[in-house]
């Protein structure tokens, strides 16, 4: 059974987080003689280290209740935070289903934490026989599962992961960063039924502020609690915030935007699909596409030569490249160089 209290560092339970001065007052309207902060300027005061505003918005978006929210200086910090949280350095294990989002063992070596990885299968889903062969071993405190997954652009089949979330006494992590561009279902509401079951969204990707740096992980509140206790105090700036606030107030713009990559991709599917240079076109709940080619290096050298910059994704998955899904402009660019290609 799902031990929460045993699974968490006993150093990260005994930690006194750092208060700041907008811990202590979290009024909006006042003299402000706390912080040390500069009286001059637009943005010479500490940001909300809570942000109870924009967490608000994210509730109502994404039906949730706002003691189950966690927003990060986009996903990386929530991966951190995860490994820092719940592994012991130089003793702890992760899995990793490959190939997959390369964050995952980056922040792994950082905090000294082994990686176990299981290659996908031919459908790019899960291994079940070799994942129940590894989750009971008692060093392996989390699994990460990326849906729709990086860069193969595939869902992960739904029965799958449940089993390992209910089998597993880890902490599922899984990285939804692409969800709003499939049709699947998240795994969202099963964070009401499973305490060790983490999912991360962002708003990089179909909001359109990657350079905003705002990832959101979801959660059981006990497990949220530690995220608040160990992140930085005031871990996303007051710009950033405000970013999301005012894209989150044009939603009907957001919903077109990416019914418009939907569309895009669905045309260059058909059109890359007929091209002989591509062997297959993998099939995609993201915002890019997978495909495999008859010289990879070739055709990313081509297309770097008339200013197009694809993803080789050679080193993780054969002769394959990673194409996001741009403007129909971008895209009819990309399409008239492939189609020139001779192999």
């Amino acid at each position: 059974m799902f031990d929460l209290d045993k699974l968490v560092r006993p150093s990260v339970k005994s930690l006194t987080p750092y208060s700041c001065a907008r811990d202590e007052f979290q009024g909006k309207e006042g003299i402000f003689l706390d912080a040390n902060e500069n009286p001059y300027g637009n943005l010479n005061r500490y940001p909300d280290p809570l942000q109870l505003e924009l967490k608000g918005l994210v509730a109502g978006l994404r039906g949730i209740n706002i003691e189950k929210i966690f927003l990060g200086n986009g996903s990386d910090e929530v991966i951190d935070l995860c490994y820092r949280i719940f592994c012991k350095p130089g003793i702890d294990k992760a899995l990793l289903f490959t190939p997959t989002y390369g964050m995952y063992e980056v922040s792994a070596a950082v905090n000294d934490i082994e990686i176990v990885n299981i290659p996908l299968n031919d459908s790019f889903q899960i291994d079940m026989e070799r994942a129940r062969a590894i989750i009971n071993d008692k060093t392996l405190k989390l699994i990460f599962i990326c849906s729709p997954n990086n860069p193969t652009g595939n869902s992960m089949n739904h029965s799958d992961v449940e089993e390992l979330i209910a089998s597993f006494n880890g902490i599922v992590v899984i990285d939804e960063a692409y969800i709003d561009f499939s049709a699947k279902s998240s795994f969202l509401p099963l964070v009401a039924k499973y305490q060790n079951l983490i999912v991360m969204q962002t708003f990089s990707k179909a909001f359109g502020l990657a350079a905003a740096r705002i990832g959101m992980a979801f959660a059981d509140q006990s497990v949220i609690h530690y995220f608040n206790k160990l992140k930085y105090p005031y871990n996303i700036s007051t710009i950033n915030q405000k970013a999301v606030i005012a894209k989150l107030g044009k939603r009907k713009k957001t919903l077109a935007e990416i019914k418009s990559i939907i569309s895009e991709k669905e045309r260059l599917v058909k059109l890359l699909g007929k091209m002989s240079i591509i062997k297959k076109v993998f099939p995609s709940d993201a915002n890019f596409i997978l495909v495999k080619v008859k010289d990879a290096d070739l055709i990313y050298n081509i297309l770097i030569k008339e200013g197009i910059v694809v993803r080789n994704r050679s080193s993780v998955a054969e002769n394959c490249l990673r194409i996001t899904i741009g403007t129909r402009n971008e895209n009819n660019s990309l399409i008239k160089v492939l189609e020139s290609v001779q192999i």
